[in-house]
């Protein structure tokens, strides 16, 4: 296994730095303010081809793998996690599912669109009475005819607000359980598809995410996405490859945290000499450097394990445990860095600290990861 990135690996690496650069870090804290991300951000990621990571190149997309979207992703969010979340929802959530389990029919009516950045993509899984335990889920879909009926809500969807397509699970046989639930794709306007307002969040504040309502939503037959009954089958292995993604947008907020850090250390003096000459600022700077490291390792473990149709699921859930926990205890080593400069908005460390902590939350908590973990030691 060779963790070094190839020739167009790190050219990729370097488009992605180098717009990330440009074009959001100088703008991240106004769209965390205006709890927004302007749609004319997403046309140039679109441009670039990171709406179609993962979309196979028939349909207009990139046909990249895990270790490209990692590249991609953790360049992104060493400024933004914001705009790394829309990426994640739009291309390891919604994207992902549609390639997995959607027929010939689905992926050339919606991979293209999505690909072209014509419409976002969200992924609606979570409801108001769950969320680890993503089967207890009570919306409903009954087939009238040659129609489905969907009734219910959904909750924490990134996305929501702006999407055009969406993929949505629901109970169709609801006496079995996770084998009972089926997804479909319900795209924008359609009646009964009432979308709520932006939930006003601590983090990843530029990111949109709504509550959907389900109101005797009415969609096709032919909107059903996989085998009937499946559907959860299908998410849970959406999400086990969402994890890697989720740890490489950890691995970037780290980073940023680091690299902020680093350079804060050498502006800010105390005692007469630099940050940075201080022991105990050196102790901290070296431990975050060790870990940031050690979570891209596991993250491009689980990337290249993933890339060779080999099994993935414990290393992307010990990718993602590490690294969202990593980012964390990284942001606010940032902070205590920084003082009293780092408490405040106008050094970016505080929100790469607020956006750093859903990614103990989001796509499997913490405790969902250990639990995953700790099952496969049984194995031994």
């Amino acid at each position: 296994m060779d963790f070094e990135l190839s020739d167009d690996l790190i050219a990729l690496q370097e488009m992605a730095r180098k717009f990330a650069a440009e074009h959001i870090a100088p703008h991240a804290r106004q769209w965390d303010r205006e709890a927004d991300i302007p749609r004319s951000i997403v046309a140039k990621l679109a441009e670039l081809g990171f709406l179609g990571i993962f979309i196979p190149t028939e349909y207009g997309g990139c046909g990249f793998g895990d270790t490209e979207a990692s590249v991609i992703m953790e360049e992104i969010a060493r400024h933004c996690g914001a705009t790394a979340l829309m990426l994640d929802a739009h291309n390891a959530l919604c994207s992902a599912h549609l390639i997995r389990a959607a027929n010939d029919q689905q992926k050339a009516k919606y991979l293209p669109r999505l690909a072209k950045g014509e419409c976002l993509g969200a992924w609606a899984l979570s409801e108001p009475g769950c969320g680890s335990d993503a089967a207890a889920l009570s919306t409903t879909a009954v087939l009238d005819g040659n129609t489905w009926v969907l009734n219910g809500a959904k909750q924490w969807i990134t996305n929501g607000y702006y999407a055009g397509i969406y993929v949505i699970t629901a109970k169709t046989t609801p006496e079995g359980g996770p084998k009972g639930i089926s997804a479909f794709v319900v795209e924008r306007g359609t009646p009964g598809l009432i979308i709520g307002n932006k939930e006003d969040k601590l983090g990843m504040r530029a990111s949109d995410t709504v509550p959907l309502m389900l109101e005797n939503l009415r969609i096709p037959k032919e909107n059903l996405v996989g085998k009937l009954n499946e559907g959860f089958v299908d998410a849970m292995k959406v999400l086990e490859r969402g994890r890697i993604t989720i740890s490489a947008m950890s691995v970037g907020l780290g980073r940023g945290a680091l690299e902020e850090s680093l350079k804060y250390s050498f502006q800010r003096t105390a005692f007469g000499k630099p940050l940075f000459d201080h022991q105990s600022i050196q102790f901290m700077l070296a431990d975050m450097s060790m870990e940031v490291d050690a979570g891209r390792l596991l993250t491009r473990k689980a990337a290249i394990l993933s890339d060779r149709n080999l099994p993935s699921n414990v290393d992307a859930s010990i990718a993602k445990l590490f690294t969202s926990e990593m980012a964390t205890r990284a942001c606010m080593n940032a902070i205590q860095i920084h003082g009293g400069n780092g408490y405040t908005k106008d050094f970016p460390v505080e929100r790469y600290m607020r956006d750093a902590k859903l990614c103990e939350i989001g796509e499997g908590s913490s405790q969902i990861q250990r639990m995953i973990i700790a099952r496969q030691l049984l194995e031994f």
